[in-house]
């Protein structure tokens, strides 16, 4: 079943033209520096991300109190250091944005597909280098145009990440659905059809480009979950663009697709017919698949990190392989749980509970596997691996409270609280986080040929780790007592008052999460320059990428390219000297492979 692909028509590629500044490292389409590319574009959003949370969870802490941060950074909107209410919701908006669209899908897919598919099963580059480089810079467009967004006279886009009409639909409705709603709509255009043109790229490249021995079953489950991830990419991401575009012509041509029955200031619209509640399903369509699609890369790093740093095989390679293609499958049936009080049919309300609540147990599959993988292991605590181990307790914890959010009947009591905000920071944000900084760690070395400090990164997981519980924890206990999500100020109402001090300790830990990250970024910088230079192979793995030499080079490998003879997670196999074997060691005489 092996696709053995003859990528040799790439070995002169280097001796035809001299590289110039420009192809190297701007309009590249070498695979790893379009991964690089992605990185550090996908850092700085989530420098303006996590900015633009820090200052909303000052606002939620200390209300109407003048902010000389805010006068600063957000000038009009703050009127003698006071936040406006409107600016509020925009920089929750741009937020839940930036770190869903553009650090973490990018940031994962964007980053690891690119560096790793070709380099895992043996190819010199993606199918196709230039659609790889468009997709990139349709990304970086995208990027900005949103924070373009943040300057618009009449301020950024302010109706939520998800957008619902009629705040997103009707121009006039508040300042942010003007022009900002505009401009976010047209970069989500552009950054749906780089994320297409990447994964169709991803998905031929893991179809026809593996190496001779490469069958599907030998593969890391690191290229199973990028490969599955830009499956369901291209299943759902077009459904959004089919709903973006129905909003900018609701906009600005005065069709009524998410549009009825409308008053403004008692005088009626003449929009009719059409539902917001079409809209919620586009979105969410696209929307709940849309986690998996961030969090899948991350269960596949951390899948290699764990096997490699336990030195022992991953546990139940083939259940972890089965368990991604059951949550594809399941991602795409349980959008409804997100519109239980949408005046669903209740019958329609437990089937999404039942898809709901099935979801769950592939993922059991996956957290037991991860559990087992590392008992008995003999661990190396790096900070790959200990951001491996935070994922999966991220993930079960936060995993948890979906247990209640997907039962329709017990979701009315919490929904639009602060209880959601909880739950899907933990399981999404958080782990997906968590799963990135640990495939950072790892392969930072396969990136820039140098290795990061590692006590910077002790410090970086441990203050990071101890804040993100600190911020989401306390704030499923101020969900449960009825706390709406995106109010900018709740003084208004004396049944919160008790829940002041709560936020005010949910802030400092989110300013101590939020500063502890320059450490990340003094690391990730400065270890490019002056790094402790890599050896080939610095975590003594397993698979491919650490057979091919330390300097980047086109076509990844000189002369040919290794042929594979076992799976991925040969360590500790009895029988061998060492506690690894790679992949293109032949089997000795009477060796058995493994498969489990």
């Amino acid at each position: 079943m092996s696709a053995h692909a003859d990528n040799h028509a790439h070995d002169d590629h280097g001796h035809h033209h001299k590289e110039t500044f420009v192809t190297k490292y701007i309009f590249s389409q070498d695979h790893k520096m379009i991964a690089k590319q992605y990185l550090i574009t996908g850092t700085i959003m989530g420098v303006i991300g996590v900015l633009m949370s820090m200052m909303f969870r000052m606002q939620i802490a200390w209300p109407e109190e003048p902010n000389v941060l805010f006068e600063a950074l957000l000038g009009k909107w703050a009127p003698d250091g006071v936040m406006d209410a409107d600016i509020y919701l925009a920089l929750v908006t741009i937020h839940g944005t930036i770190m869903v669209f553009f650090v973490l899908t990018a940031g994962l897919s964007g980053t690891f597909s690119n560096l790793l598919i070709p380099l895992q099963i043996g190819a010199r580059d993606m199918a196709s280098g230039f659609l790889n480089m468009v997709s990139y810079w349709l990304f970086f467009v995208s990027s900005v145009i949103m924070v373009i967004s943040l300057f618009v006279e009449a301020g950024p886009a302010a109706a939520g990440w998800t957008i619902y009409p009629p705040l997103s639909a009707l121009p006039m409705a508040q300042g942010g659905s003007g022009m900002g709603m505009t401009l976010w709509l047209v970069s989500m255009a552009i950054f749906i059809a780089s994320s297409l043109l990447g994964s169709l790229n991803y998905i031929v490249t893991v179809i026809n480009l593996r190496t001779k021995g490469m069958s599907m079953t030998r593969l890391p489950l690191t290229i199973w979950a990028f490969f599955v991830t830009a499956i369901i990419g291209v299943v759902s991401f077009p459904v959004l663009l089919s709903a973006a575009l129905l909003l900018i012509m609701d906009r600005s041509f005065g069709t009524s697709f998410f549009l009825s029955d409308i008053f403004i200031q008692g005088e009626v619209l003449h929009y009719q017919g059409g539902s917001p509640v079409l809209f919620e399903h586009l979105f969410w369509f696209l929307g709940h698949p849309e986690v998996y699609i961030v969090i899948l890369p991350a269960m596949g790093l951390v899948s290699e990190i764990m096997a490699s740093n336990s030195r022992k095989p991953i546990f139940g390679y083939r259940a972890m392989i089965a368990s991604i293609l059951a949550i594809a499958f399941l991602s795409t049936i349980v959008w409804g749980h997100h519109m239980f009080i949408s005046g669903m049919n209740p019958f329609l309300g437990s089937v999404f509970t039942f898809t709901t609540l099935l979801i769950a147990i592939p993922s059991a599959v996956k957290a037991f596997n991860w559990i087992t993988t590392l008992w008995k292991g003999n661990l190396q605590l790096n900070p790959a691996m200990l951001f491996s181990i935070g994922f999966v307790s991220t993930f079960i914890t936060g995993g948890l409270t979906g247990i209640i959010l997907g039962d329709s009947a017990l979701d009315i009591n919490v929904h639009d609280t602060y209880f959601v905000v909880a739950h899907f920071h933990l399981v999404m944000g958080i782990s997906a986080l968590y799963g990135m900084f640990a495939g950072i760690y790892h392969w930072y070395p396969r990136m820039f040929g140098r290795m990061l400090n590692k006590n910077l990164g002790y410090i970086h997981f441990w203050v990071t780790a101890v804040c993100a519980y600190g911020v989401f924890f306390p704030m499923h206990f101020i969900g449960m007592a009825g706390l709406p999500r995106r109010y900018y100020t709740n003084s208004n109402f004396p049944l919160f008052d008790d829940l002041a001090n709560v936020n005010v300790i949910i802030t400092i830990f989110a300013l101590v999460g939020g500063v502890v990250q320059i450490v990340y970024l003094y690391n990730f910088f400065g270890s490019i320059f002056y790094g402790k230079k890599s050896v080939q192979n610095p975590w003594k793995s397993t698979t491919l990428e650490w057979t091919a030499p330390v300097e980047h080079m086109h076509g990844n490998w000189p002369g040919e390219i290794p042929h594979v003879h076992r799976w991925a997670y040969d360590y500790s196999k009895p029988g061998h000297d060492v506690d690894f074997v790679p992949q293109n060691i032949p089997l000795k005489d009477g060796e058995e492979e493994l498969q489990h």
